[in-house]
């Protein structure tokens, strides 16, 4: 479908706030209840995971990335993840996102129906190894497809993406 099509499509259908706000928080719950296959699946076919390695990347082609996850590559690491001799996630974290100031954005897009921000904290307990916590800015470019809301790109702009960390395994 063409971004001509889409905007018509979505004329026809807006999002309200409340709408734009259920649709993150229950993102949030299927990241925490580590529902991570119908996570991937609020993405559209084409949709994409990115985390930049600093606060002011303009884009995941032209430099590294803390993330930057297609479908297939989604895929791949939920798989790996779900490994049972996977020792970075023995035992595995257990993680509590907070979502809050969540907003449509006027900005038009050529790729999405509506553009959503929010702020987020997530906390990370590994038994045995402690808690982190992450801060970050988030952005969603959701698309209608059919009556279905589907992401068609997420950006998390980690508060510290700039920072060294252990290794990073769990979206955010």
């Amino acid at each position: 479908m063409s971004a001509g099509e889409r905007r018509a499509q979505s004329a026809a259908r807006s999002l309200t706030k409340d709408e734009a706000e259920a649709f993150v928080l229950r993102e949030a719950q299927l990241l925490d209840e580590r529902r991570l296959e119908e996570w991937a699946d609020l993405f559209t076919e084409d949709g994409y995971y990115w985390v930049p390695a600093r606060p002011d990347q303009d884009n995941p082609h032209d430099e590294v990335s803390l993330f930057f996850d297609d479908r297939e590559f989604m895929t791949t690491r939920i798989q790996r993840l779900r490994h049972p001799r996977l020792h970075s996630q023995d035992p595995p974290s257990r993680t509590l996102h907070v979502v809050s100031s969540v907003r449509i954005e006027d900005e038009a897009l050529d790729d999405a129906d509506v553009l959503v921000s929010s702020t987020m904290v997530m906390f990370e307990h590994r038994p045995k190894r402690g808690q982190r916590v992450f801060g970050a800015r988030c952005h969603h470019a959701l698309r209608f497809v059919g009556e279905d809301l589907k992401i068609a790109w997420k950006k998390v702009t980690l508060v510290n993406c700039d920072d060294s960390f252990e290794a990073l395994l769990l979206p955010f």
